[in-house]
C-alpha cells in the first residue's frame, strides 16, 4: 500500500471512505471532532443549548454528507465548512433582519460557557470572555487558527476567506485581545 499525502490524523477515516465503510469512518469521526465542532457552534452561536443542537444537526449532516467526501479539502476543513454554514444558517434564523457580522457595538451580553470538564477553570473563563468581546470575524479567525492549531491556509479555508484577509483579521484580533486585557487588568 503507497503512503497517502494525507495528514495522519486523519487517515485511518479517509481509508475507510475510500472503502465505501461509511458506518465506521464515522464511528472513527465522532469522537475526533464532536468536541471541536461544538467549540466552533458556541463561539458563533453564543448560546449553550443552541450550540448543542447545531453540533448534533452538523453530525447528521456529515453523516449523510460522507459518501459524498471527495477528498479535495482536509477532512477537518470540510467538516468546519459545514458547522460553520450550520452556524451562520442558525443565526439567520435568529436575527433575519440584521446582519450576521457583529460590529465592536453590537455585543451579546452573556457569556458563552465552555463544555469541557475544566469549563469553571478562570483562566479558560477569561479567554472565553475577551472573545465574547470580539467581533465575529475576528473571533472565528482566532478559535481557529490558536484554539483549533489551524493553519493560515486552513483557516480561510473553513472562513471562505483570502489568506490575506484571515492574516489582517489575527493580527487585529491580537491588538484587541492585548488592549482588553489591558483593560481588565487595570479595572
Amino acid at each position: 500500500m503507497t503512503p497517502s499525502p494525507v495528514p495522519h490524523a486523519d487517515a485511518d477515516i479517509l481509508e475507510r471512505l475510500q472503502a465505501r465503510q461509511y458506518r465506521e469512518a464515522f464511528a472513527a469521526l465522532v469522537p475526533r471532532f464532536r468536541d471541536k465542532i461544538f467549540r466552533l457552534c458556541i463561539s458563533m452561536l453564543r448560546d449553550h443549548a443552541q450550540a448543542e443542537d447545531v453540533s448534533q444537526e452538523v453530525l447528521l449532516r456529515v453523516w449523510r454528507a460522507l459518501p459524498g467526501f471527495a477528498g479535495q479539502s482536509q477532512l477537518s476543513t470540510w467538516i468546519y465548512a459545514i458547522t460553520r454554514n450550520a452556524c451562520l444558517s442558525e443565526l439567520r434564523k435568529r436575527r433575519p433582519h440584521t446582519s450576521i457580522d457583529l460590529d465592536d457595538d453590537e455585543r451579546h451580553p452573556e457569556i458563552a460557557n465552555l463544555s469541557t470538564s475544566d469549563a469553571d477553570d478562570s483562566a479558560t473563563v477569561s479567554v472565553t470572555q475577551l472573545l465574547d468581546q470580539l467581533p465575529e470575524r475576528y473571533r472565528q479567525a482566532v478559535v481557529l487558527f490558536y484554539m483549533e492549531d489551524k493553519s493560515y491556509e486552513q483557516t480561510a479555508a473553513s472562513l471562505d476567506l483570502p489568506l490575506g484577509t484571515v492574516k489582517a483579521l489575527l493580527h487585529r484580533a491580537r491588538k484587541r485581545l492585548i488592549e482588553l486585557t489591558r483593560e481588565t487588568e487595570t479595572a
